[in-house]
C-alpha cells in the first residue's frame, strides 16, 4: 500500500525533519517495512514503506535518480514498469534497484511531466526536481490511490491520508457545513468551491 507525505514552504523557511516524521509515523500502517525522510530547505518529502516488487534496501523511499536531482516519494503500482525499464535502458538510464518506483524516477527525468501518459496502473507520487527547483505531483486517472492536499497560509501539503495533513499546525480541524451537507446529498464532494456554489445556488432560487 505504502504511504507518502511532503510540504512545500512557499515562504522558503526550511522543513523541520520532525514535523515530517510525525506525518508518516500517523499513517504508519500503511508502510510497516520501513520510512524514509529528505529534506532539502523548504521541500520535505516522507515516505513508510511496504516492500512487493524489491525488498532489498536498494528500494527503499525517498528514492533518488544516480546524481541526486530527482526525488520521488511513492505509492503504487505500474503494471508496464518492466517494458518501460527495457525502453529507459536502450535510452542509456541506469538501474539500481528492480523496483517500479525507479522507472518512474527515470521516466519523468527523459519525458518530464508527460512520462504519466506512458504509465498504465494506480499511483500517486511527487517528485522533487533539484535542478527545476519544481515539485510535481501526480494521481492515476480513476484516482486509486490517494492523494489529499492543503494549500493556504504560505505551505502546501500533501499525504496519503488526511490525518497526516492534520498533524501540521497550519491545518485547522474544523468541520466544513457545506462540503458535508454535499457529501450527505450525493455521497461525494462534486464542487471545487462547494461554498460558493451553494450561495450561489441559493440565491437564484
Amino acid at each position: 500500500m505504502c504511504g507518502i507525505v511532503g510540504i512545500c514552504n512557499l515562504n522558503g523557511d526550511p522543513v523541520p525533519t520532525g514535523l515530517l516524521k510525525r506525518m508518516t509515523d500517523i499513517i504508519a500502517h500503511r508502510g510497516p517495512d520501513g520510512e524514509g525522510h529528505y529534506t532539502d530547505g523548504p521541500i520535505g518529502l516522507g515516505h513508510r514503506r511496504l516492500a512487493i516488487i524489491d525488498l532489498s534496501p536498494a528500494g527503499q523511499q525517498p528514492m533518488t535518480n544516480e546524481t541526486g536531482d530527482v526525488i520521488i516519494t511513492y505509492n503504487g503500482e505500474i503494471y508496464n514498469f518492466q517494458e518501460l525499464r527495457v525502453e529507459l535502458e536502450a535510452l542509456g538510464h541506469q538501474f539500481y534497484s528492480r523496483t517500479d518506483s525507479e522507472v518512474i524516477v527515470h521516466a519523468y527525468e527523459e519525458w518530464g511531466e508527460e512520462c504519466v501518459h506512458r504509465f498504465n496502473g494506480m499511483f500517486a507520487f511527487a517528485v522533487w526536481d533539484y535542478t527545476q527547483r519544481r515539485l510535481f505531483l501526480a494521481r492515476d486517472r480513476y484516482g486509486i490511490k490517494p492523494l489529499y492536499y492543503y494549500h493556504g497560509n504560505g505551505v502546501f501539503i500533501f499525504a496519503s491520508e488526511i490525518k497526516a495533513l492534520l498533524q501540521h499546525p497550519v491545518v485547522e480541524r474544523e468541520v466544513n457545513p457545506y462540503v458535508l451537507l454535499e457529501y450527505f446529498t450525493f455521497q461525494n464532494v462534486l464542487t471545487d468551491d462547494p461554498v460558493g456554489e451553494i450561495e450561489r445556488s441559493s440565491n437564484n432560487g
